[in-house]
């Protein structure tokens, strides 16, 4: 079992060492990007709900 492990650790290090990590600037950009989306996306539903509250409102009144 233990040289399993040392087998799978072996070739998870080879593994890693083929990846291509992204710059700081990409993952800032990246990062900016879902940031901003989240916040459009989360105004976008809180005018929905809002509205959609007012009109449950209005209907049941």
């Amino acid at each position: 079992m233990f040289s399993n492990v040392s087998q799978f650790l072996r070739e998870v290090k080879v593994e890693l060492k083929k990846v291509t990590w992204p710059s700081r600037k990409d993952t800032i950009g990246s990062t900016s990007v879902v940031l901003i989306l989240v916040i459009v996306i989360s105004v976008f539903l809180a005018l929905v709900d809002l509205g959609l509250s007012k009109l449950v409102r209005i209907v049941l009144d």
